[in-house]
């Protein structure tokens, strides 16, 4: 099991020739998002990656734990400072990001899928392959973190179901046509680099970017019967009908009203193939 090699994705994404400041690649840590906001306060540059080989102590949506096998995957953050992108747009930063994640499946061959807000479903049965997570660095300058959680070998036995009962799945097992974590970590920030280019141009508006019918068109929450569990575990049941400019979702609920949800984990109630 080869390590990420850190020298070859700097000579392939770095500056002055590529579109990243830094990357480092760590062993072990226990969150590269929590090593990246204090990066991030501590003046860090913007389009700094890290990257680790095991993480042990993640942070997901809700503030749930978890952790990956060393050598399973690619978990990596970027810190970004998108100036000209107001904080109200952040949001819309994990659809940018959903979206590189599904360049980068197509490329290797595997047929996946984006659940709103932040997951990447992949293989017949809808296994989640991935997982996308945006904090803000708190300071004077506009900064966020994305992290970015793939599954590239199988996970092995005793690996919980996710939020909704999501089962883990990963590349390899979905037929990726190279399961090597290098080139798979250099497609991704390349892909990453190239939306997110688009993303900060548009200020964060999906549809001026040219990135929202691309997600709308890759999202298979849309058009489906979900439950909705939002802040204050309060929960909205209806109909997916649209992903608007900001990323938000639109859900027609039970009651006939229109609801526009800004964040909350859905569970699909009637899986549509």
């Amino acid at each position: 099991m080869n390590a990420i090699n850190a020298g070859r994705l700097r000579a392939e994404l770095l500056a002055p020739d590529g579109p990243y400041a830094a990357l480092d690649v760590v062993s072990s840590t226990g969150s590269t998002n929590a090593d990246l906001r204090r990066a991030g306060m501590a003046g860090a540059a913007d389009r700094t990656v890290l990257i680790a080989e095991e993480q042990t102590s993640g942070v997901g949506r809700r503030a749930r734990l978890w952790s990956s096998p060393k050598g399973s995957g690619v978990y990596l953050s970027v810190l970004l400072r998108p100036a000209g992108v107001p904080f109200s747009a952040l949001g819309s930063l994990a659809v940018a990001a959903g979206l590189a994640v599904t360049d980068l499946t197509a490329e290797l061959g595997v047929d996946a899928v984006l659940k709103w807000p932040n997951d990447v479903l992949a293989g017949p049965d809808r296994g989640k392959c991935a997982g996308i997570l945006s904090e803000a660095v708190a300071g004077d300058e506009l900064a966020v973190v994305l992290g970015i959680g793939l599954n590239v070998r199988p996970l092995g036995p005793g690996v919980e179901a996710g939020a909704g009962g999501l089962q883990p799945t990963s590349l390899a097992e979905q037929g990726a046509r190279t399961t090597d974590r290098t080139d798979i970590a250099a497609l991704l920030l390349a892909a990453l680099a190239d939306r997110e280019d688009r993303w900060r141009a548009a200020g964060g508006d999906l549809a001026k970017a040219g990135l929202l019918e691309d997600y709308r068109a890759r999202c298979e929450t849309l058009g489906q019967e979900v439950r909705v569990l939002l802040p204050g575990d309060t929960a909205l049941v209806g109909t997916a009908e649209a992903v608007d400019a900001s990323g938000q979702l639109e859900v027609r609920g039970h009651d006939g009203r229109r609801h526009t949800v800004f964040a909350g984990d859905v569970v699909h109630l009637r899986p549509v193939r």
